[in-house]
């Protein structure tokens, strides 16, 4: 007879795929992102799984707490699969919206989850790995944490409610993270509210086998430590002054004439899609106050028209496809994007709208 601290039930097996694995032991529910040689980059076929099986294990009563992470030692998630969403730009389908409409929901539940959700955040975590981790109730960071939202490098925006979570960041350090897509430490993303508790990544394994056991919050709370400083929170007070403006030519403007690192900065947000700069700046302004569910509403509206436009299928193929790092944006400047090319990102869909907030009404 199998140990039932490890069991995995037959049927939770069935629902596992090769790219995400689900397991129970004991009392608490795995998942596994399992394409380690992509860093755990989530596709659609994830995301669907990973809906579909903790929705079932938010009524299991023999499941008191999940548990997210990622195969291999690179880190939990590097983002959505964006080469599948490349080739879906040349082919003029649909399953790129197909697969934000899936995932969306996924961080949407993850936020409403009614048992501890455990996130490991070691390693790797960017775009999408934000989504399935930062809504989360116990976010757990590492020494090795590397997180980001890198959009605007590749010609997009934060989404997976990115935007809503950077929106609620201290004073303009969110704003500061989304436009220039930095790597944050995991001392930086408990700074910015993205994370809960340090814990030393060689114990997450061992935390892990606790939480089969014993209840999430009391078993966190045993192995975490002491984060070192944040560094952005060391810069808090230059960013605020130059991110409070809603132009970003200003911003960028204010940052060379504070000087120092600043201006690094201020090149660093030049080098990004100007259109994708000044959707994501308005993005953050236009999303305080919102739920979670209406954030993501406004990125998925954002979001096809990123698909239909020029500078996100320009922006994966130099970072990834062609690999020259030498993106030919269109229009080419912060000045050259007018307050009308921002707002259109902005306008209704019709019938092509994610309505989350209306189902969560009639739930």
């Amino acid at each position: 007879m199998a140990d039932r601290a490890s069991e995995t039930t037959a049927e939770e097996t069935s629902r596992g795929t090769a790219e995400v694995l689900f397991e129970r032991r004991g009392r608490l529910g795995i998942a596994t992102l399992n394409r380690p040689k992509a860093v755990n980059a989530l596709t659609a076929g994830m995301a669907a799984a990973m809906l579909d099986q903790l929705t079932r294990w938010a009524d299991d009563d023999a499941v008191a707490t999940l548990l997210v992470r990622g195969a291999g030692d690179r880190g939990l998630c590097a983002g959505g699969d964006i080469v599948a969403i490349y080739q879906d730009m040349l082919d003029g389908g649909d399953a790129s919206a197909d697969f934000w409409a899936v995932e969306y929901r996924l961080n949407l539940l993850i936020s409403e989850y009614p048992k501890p959700y455990v996130a490991f955040m070691d390693g790797l975590v960017l775009g999408g790995g934000v989504g399935i981790s930062a809504h989360g109730s116990v976010r757990i960071v590492t020494e090795r944490t590397r997180m980001g939202m890198p959009e605007t490098t590749i010609g997009f925006v934060p989404d997976v409610g990115g935007t809503l979570l950077l929106s609620r960041s201290p004073g303009e350090t969110g704003t500061h993270a989304a436009l220039t897509g930095a790597h944050l430490s995991g001392a930086d993303a408990l700074f910015l509210g993205l994370a809960d508790t340090f814990v030393p990544s060689a114990r997450l394994g061992e935390l892990a086998t606790v939480l089969e056991t014993e209840p999430a919050e009391a078993a966190v709370a045993r192995f975490a430590g002491t984060a070192p400083p944040s560094v952005l929170a060391a810069q808090q007070e230059w960013i605020d002054a130059c991110y409070a403006s809603d132009d970003a030519g200003e911003i960028v403007d204010r940052l060379r004439t504070v000087g120092g690192e600043a201006v690094g900065v201020a090149d660093t947000i030049e080098t990004k899609s100007p259109t994708a700069v000044k959707v994501a700046l308005a993005s953050l302004r236009r999303v305080r106050g919102l739920t979670l569910g209406e954030a993501l509403e406004q990125e998925y509206r954002v979001g096809l028209r990123f698909l239909a436009g020029p500078d996100f299928r320009e922006g994966i193929r130099a970072q990834v496809v062609d690999k020259d790092r030498t993106p030919h944006w269109v229009p080419a400047s912060l000045a050259e994007v007018s307050n009308d090319d921002v707002e259109a990102y902005f306008a209704p869909l019709g019938d092509r709208e994610l309505k989350l907030s209306k189902e969560r009404d009639n739930v």
